[in-house]
């Protein structure tokens, strides 16, 4: 079996499929990529038997076959090939030989035969959203969903589709993301796909082209440009986040984004794990004021800002409020509270194309 690529294109198939690569598996197979050789076309995949990843590219072959490669050394080898175009020959004893100008190699692969096929996912459950409107969803709310595995479904974010808005949330217990968006759809979904498998499919998308999603229950594909896909769901139930959002609110805060997370990353610095304290919130005449006191120093800062209500006094982890921050779109923000006991929120400046909910923290030491 011959098949020639180019190097350029390779190389980028190699490293998009090796995010679902296993790094140690009970099946050695899973630790290599799947090549699946047909005329003029070379398709890889990459499976850990929770997401999978499978890609294709143009080659210069007429045969057809399929074999397992260790991702490390085709990406390795691939790589340092010199020239623009890379010659393989893999005989029958399972060993590939590569050529490109004048380099060459050989190592030896694997049957296929041991490799798991990917699962297939009904079409019936099918909805259409931008690729870049999804990559915004999940970079805008990734940042909530929650590291502690003693929840595993809120390690997840939650889809919810309903007739033509879908919400997309993330929540750990100390603060809630919600990015929304109007799509053409008719049906109604919930489910919650893993962070990680959406990180993956983020770092993908190069274009705005559409991204088609399948869904039953218990597997998503994402299909984009020529990338393929396919995690696992994760099982639970999700948090009931509209209940979590405020009413009503008593103060309205509009303030520079960038001045605000200036300040807030001023405070990083007199705050680690040795000196931890909740920044100091203070809201009235027009103006913001943030206080921090560690054992390292102290900052104290006023921010112009556009005030309407109360005044209100309020604590809060400089980390979780500075995420919220950065993720929000815009050159200003809305800061919403309903006291100092209650949730803050953190919306645009016009609409609810985002919502970021943050837990405040007892100001007992000041």
């Amino acid at each position: 079996m011959k098949f020639i690529c180019k190097k350029s294109e390779l190389c980028e198939a190699i490293s998009n499929v090796s995010r679902a690569v296993s790094t140690k598996s009970t099946i050695p197979a899973l630790e290599g990529i799947k090549v699946k050789v047909t005329p003029n076309e070379l398709e890889l995949t990459g499976y850990n038997l929770e997401m999978g990843i499978r890609t294709s590219i143009s080659s210069v072959t007429e045969d057809s076959g399929e074999f397992v490669v260790s991702a490390r050394l085709f990406n390795e080898f691939t790589k340092r090939m010199s020239g623009d175009e890379i010659n393989f020959e893999v005989n029958d004893n399972q060993v590939i030989n590569i050529s490109c100008s004048s380099t060459e190699c050989s190592f030896s692969a694997m049957s296929a035969e041991e490799y798991p096929d990917l699962p297939l996912v009904d079409s019936s459950n099918t909805f259409t959203v931008k690729s870049y409107v999804l990559k915004s969803m999940i970079n805008q709310t990734s940042y909530a969903a929650s590291v502690n595995e003693s929840k595993p479904i809120l390690t997840g974010e939650l889809f919810d589709i309903s007739d033509e808005k879908f919400n997309m949330v993330a929540i750990d217990g100390f603060r809630l993301a919600i990015r929304s968006e109007i799509i053409n759809n008719t049906g109604n979904y919930q489910f919650v796909v893993p962070k990680k498998a959406l990180l993956e499919l983020s770092s993908l998308i190069r274009d705005d082209s559409d991204c088609i999603i399948h869904t039953n229950d218990r597997h998503i594909v994402f299909e984009t440009g020529n990338v393929f896909i396919i995690s696992r769901l994760l099982e639970g139930t999700f948090h009931k986040y509209k209940l979590s959002i405020p009413a009503d609110h008593k103060t309205e805060v509009i303030i520079g984004k960038r001045e605000f997370l200036t300040g807030l990353e001023r405070c990083s610095l007199i705050i680690d794990e040795k000196n931890k304290t909740p920044i100091h919130f203070e809201v009235g005449n027009d103006s913001v004021k943030i206080n921090c006191k560690t054992g390292i120093g102290k900052i104290s800062d006023s921010i112009k800002a556009d005030v309407t209500g109360e005044s209100v006094t309020i604590g809060f982890n400089h980390k979780l409020m500075a995420d919220a921050v950065r993720a929000s779109d815009g050159d200003k923000i809305r800061i919403l509270f309903n006291g100092s006991k209650k949730v803050i929120e953190i919306l645009p400046l016009e609409g609810e194309s985002f919502i970021f909910l943050v837990m405040p923290v007892n100001l007992k030491n000041y």
